[in-house]
């Protein structure tokens, strides 16, 4: 080779050399980012109570697979078990019965007045605390009353770094829904608490935002007007350690919905959180979750208080109809004879070997029947006609009555079979017993379905339970 010709090809390979080596140093690229860890966070909804802060950054991956299986096993039910109406129809069921108030307290007998035979009016407050304490470990939802309501969620975070847990973070949201007496105004409350943390977490920074609105309406015209805060809100998990609390309201149009004449609006309310991630963590998966719905209800039923005025609002829950049997309670007589029908329904009259009396259970509750009176008088004629057969003509002597359950103002009555193919024949209970206990009873029942707003028809419902 030519030295002309050499040095040429020399400086080419110089000209060259800084090419090469970058060539050679791509690779080094991401190894350079992975020195700046991959921050991400997880975040799953939970039953409030059931997880213990620190689980997964102590076990690892098996915990955080548990956790990641059973947020999705509880993401499937949307409302109580205990919902009616529409909204019933309109969301999976939860499988299992809400938490539940105690039997309102009843007056001693010694401070009872003989004629004075009150069913105690229902609860329409709630705080953060009785919510918290009837969620307990296990439970998504709270029955109060129809008045008094609410659903809880835990909102657990899992705090990432290259893929390797290292902190926790979790807090609780609270949705709770009251209505005063006599007004068409829902007020939701939303409760942030039990906010903790553990490990590396970017969590002061982290924002929540609470969000709730109508879902669905029935009818789907009907206009909304919110009242106090604007949803959604959103602060900081700092901030949220100074003002935890977050309040609105929701109204329904008056005369926007019509059934006969109860004039009734139903819906559902979606209470929801979401969260976003502090730089530099990002959020991985899902941001958020959803509570279970509410389902609010408004109506101006003609037979229920206030409806010249607008009517009022309730919640499209079951009610339970609480009757004792302790020996002082004036409707003793008649809750021992429930008592017996749900118990040992093949042992009282008339006789039948199919016999199961619903009200017991929410998948098959009693519903009112009040405007067709004609169906009523003839449930009572039914049975009357049964406790003549079974306890003789005479069976009303010493002031005794025919005490008939399902009682002849629900479409469960003795007649019902008459009415409805699906029902089975002779399946109520008869008993002759002290007729004035049996008045009682009835205005109990008649005050029980007035304060509770109960409606006509299959779209509401109740339960009666026998305490003592």
């Amino acid at each position: 080779m030519k030295i002309g010709m050499a040095r040429r090809m020399w400086g080419r390979s110089l000209l060259l050399l800084p090419l090469l080596a970058a060539s050679l140093a791509l690779p080094a690229g991401p190894a350079r980012a992975d020195s700046t860890p991959v921050r991400t966070i997880e975040t799953h909804v939970l039953p409030i109570g059931q997880y213990t802060l620190g689980t997964i950054t102590k076990q690892g991956a098996a915990a955080l697979r548990t956790v990641r299986t059973r947020a999705a096993e509880d993401n499937g039910a949307q409302v109580a078990l205990e919902t009616v109406g529409p909204a019933a129809r309109f969301a999976k069921k939860s499988s299992v019965a809400s938490a539940a108030a105690q039997p309102p307290p009843r007056p001693a007998a010694a401070q009872r007045a003989a004629a004075a035979v009150t069913y105690p009016a229902p609860a329409r407050t709630m705080t953060a605390a009785e919510c918290r304490t009837a969620l307990g470990s296990s439970n998504k939802f709270f029955l109060k009353s129809r008045f008094a309501v609410c659903s809880g969620a835990s909102f657990l975070q899992t705090w990432l770094q290259n893929g390797r847990p290292v902190g926790e973070s979790m807090f609780n949201v609270m949705a709770v829904g009251t209505i005063g007496e006599n007004t068409r105004q829902i007020q939701f409350t939303y409760h942030v608490t039990d906010r903790v943390s553990t490990g590396n977490t970017g969590v002061a920074g982290m924002q929540i935002t609470l969000d709730g609105k109508i879902a669905q309406s029935w009818p789907s015209t009907v206009k909304y007007t919110p009242s106090g805060t604007a949803l959604p809100v959103t602060k900081t998990w700092a901030q949220f350690a100074a003002a935890s609390s977050v309040q609105t309201s929701v109204t329904a149009a008056n005369g926007a919905g019509s059934n006969g004449s109860t004039e009734s609006i139903f819906a559902v309310y979606q209470p929801s959180v979401k969260i976003k991630a502090p730089a530099p963590w990002t959020l991985r998966g899902s941001t958020g979750g959803n509570l279970f719905m509410l389902a609010p209800r408004w109506d101006k039923a003609s037979y229920l208080a206030n409806s010249a005025k607008g009517g009022a609002a309730a919640f499209s829950y079951l009610g339970t109809l609480y009757y004792s049997k302790a020996d002082a309670a004036p409707e003793r007589a008649v809750a021992l004879h429930i008592e017996k029908a749900y118990k040992t329904p093949g042992q009282t009259q008339p006789p039948s070997s199919t016999k199961k009396i619903p009200g017991q259970t929410a998948d098959e509750p009693l519903t009112r029947l009040y405007t067709d009176t004609a169906r009523r008088d003839r449930n009572r004629a039914v049975a009357v006609s049964n406790c003549r057969k079974y306890f003789g003509a005479d069976y009303a002597t010493g002031g005794k009555e025919c005490d008939e359950f399902p009682f002849a103002s629900t479409y469960q009555g003795a007649a019902g079979s008459e009415y409805d193919p699906y029902q089975l024949p002779n399946n109520f209970s008869v008993q002759a017993l002290d007729g004035t206990q049996n008045g009682n009873a009835g205005n109990l029942l008649s005050q029980f379905a007035s304060k509770y707003r109960l409606l006509d028809g299959p779209d509401d419902g109740y339960l009666v339970q026998i305490t003592g």
